[in-house]
């Protein structure tokens, strides 16, 4: 008879598995957590020195808490998603508050912090504390579909019930820890999404997908859409010492409190609308090439504007209510919503990608050249 899947998978592990991940140095609930987020949609290559200089600077729950949102965000710059960081902000502070300073030990507790989803809570009980809680991030999902030949894409509510269900079966009693860690790493090394290395797998033999011949039709692929475009205008404005003109984003929509270009409205000159919502006297100097940038729904065709303000008092300048955007619903916003920025200066906090990458042009075309 053959040996039980989890015990096939643990013996696996225990030779060929990722043992001196930063995280599971020394696995305490905060790092794992902040480790468990950051691999959301995300591979540990690009995590790994992201989570290094996060949890550098931001070492414990206090530390997270205490820190400006604008601080976190600047750390989170580039790993994208960030809802994702404001989500640990914001139950950083709430597990301060309503914890005593301690992430929950009860998986529903966990799960009503922002951001905690079922798997994510799951994976921090049970990487930390060997409690018998079955996990299913992407990884487990593939494994799983691929094993027992399960149809159709994951997101469906019932395939994931169905996926919830095996993984619940094939979770052990003991080394929980090492089985989380270990089904984790054999979809992301082995039962990878493309090529799978079948002829190295612990569980081929009787994997079904693998007996059928058909490990590229599990699990099944999300339903084709067509991703709508959007066009914006990007205004970037530069005064007489070249930094330039920046606004925060609300907290709601995308890029959610990073610090971005403003926005100008398609049917309004940015000279114009400039004036009317900063006050400012501006001066046309050239208009880059669209650049895309695609998220996971929409196009964004991003037209960069390039302006100088003229005659400008930076430290008189206050902030209007602007005009509402297809793409951020706009409130009102504070008085520290608007800054002047030096791109060769420290970022103030996060900026969202296509954003970082006008500004490197910035610095290296300052005045707007091709």
């Amino acid at each position: 008879m053959a040996l039980s899947f989890s015990r096939r998978l643990l013996a696996w592990y225990d030779e060929h598995g990722r043992h001196d991940l930063p995280w599971q140095r020394s696995p305490t609930p905060y790092l794992v957590w902040i480790s468990e987020i950051m691999l959301q949609q995300t591979r540990v290559a690009t995590v790994i020195p992201y989570f290094e200089k996060f949890t550098a600077r931001f070492p414990n729950l206090n530390s997270l808490a205490a820190a400006p949102l604008d601080e976190v965000l600047a750390f989170w710059s580039g790993l994208g998603y960030y809802a994702r960081a404001r989500h640990l902000h914001r139950a950083a502070q709430k597990t301060m508050t309503i914890h005593g300073g301690e992430l929950p030990t009860d998986i529903d507790t966990l799960r009503a912090l922002p951001g905690v989803g079922r798997s994510t809570a799951a994976a921090i009980l049970a990487l930390t504390m060997d409690a018998r809680h079955p996990i299913l991030d992407g990884n487990v999902k593939r494994v799983l579909a691929r094993y027992h030949a399960i149809p159709g894409w994951p997101g469906e509510t019932r395939v994931a019930q169905h996926l919830w269900n095996r993984a619940e079966t094939h979770t052990p009693h003991q080394r929980v820890a090492s089985y989380t860690q270990a089904i984790m790493d054999l979809g992301a090394t082995v039962c990878t999404r493309t090529r799978p290395a079948c002829t190295r797998c612990p569980i081929a033999d009787d994997c079904q997908a693998y007996i059928l011949g058909q490990t590229s039709q599990f699990p099944g692929s999300r339903p084709k859409r067509v991703l709508p475009s959007h066009t914006i205008i990007f205004i970037l404005l530069l005064d007489s010492t070249n930094a330039v003109f920046l606004e925060r984003r609300p907290e709601a929509g995308i890029w959610g409190g990073l610090w971005a270009f403003p926005e100008c409205p398609l049917d309004q000159n940015p000279v114009a609308w400039l004036a009317r919502t900063h006050g400012i006297v501006a001066q046309h100097l050239v208009t880059w090439e669209p650049v895309r940038h695609t998220l996971t729904h929409l196009h964004l065709d991003i037209t960069p504007w390039l302006g100088r303000a003229q005659g400008l008092n930076q430290h008189a300048i206050t902030t209007d209510k602007p005009k509402s955007s297809p793409i951020c619903q706009r409130d009102s916003m504070a008085a520290d919503t608007t800054l002047w920025y030096n791109p060769r200066q420290v970022p103030p906090g996060g900026f969202a990608a296509p954003v970082a990458r006008l500004l490197a042009r910035l610095n290296i075309y300052p005045l707007g050249e091709k």
